[in-house]
């Protein structure tokens, strides 16, 4: 049974870091293409905000290039999603899955900033 279980959220500053995990299990985790999702209102859809693949190539959506890095440990299953110079704008539930959405979400781990 696939399980995605995401973490890493709180309540922060405005221009501080900070880096949120996403651990897999059930799933052949290093050949897949993984990618971090965020939502700002439970009644809107999630928004892809960076991917990498199997082999490590990155992409990132245009408003996170330079702040949002995406990264991975093969060996741990797990996705990491390190934000650096948090804005407001960034406040958010943000969750893991497969770039083709097609896993059961997780619960997300939740990322207030405040100013």
């Amino acid at each position: 049974q696939v399980q995605l279980v995401e973490s890493g959220g709180g309540l922060v500053q405005a221009g501080q870091s900070l880096t949120l995990s996403c651990q897999t299990s059930g799933l052949p985790f290093e050949s897949r293409h993984m990618a971090w999702y965020r939502r700002h209102d439970p009644l809107e859809l999630r928004d892809l905000v960076a991917s990498i693949t199997g082999g490590g190539s990155t992409e990132y959506e245009d408003s996170v290039k330079g702040r949002f890095t995406i990264s991975k440990d093969d060996a741990k299953q797990t996705l990491y999603l390190h934000i650096a110079s948090l804005e407001t704008s960034d406040t958010a539930a943000y969750y893991c899955n497969l770039k083709e959405r097609i896993l059961p979400w997780g619960q997300g781990t939740l990322v207030a900033v405040s100013s």
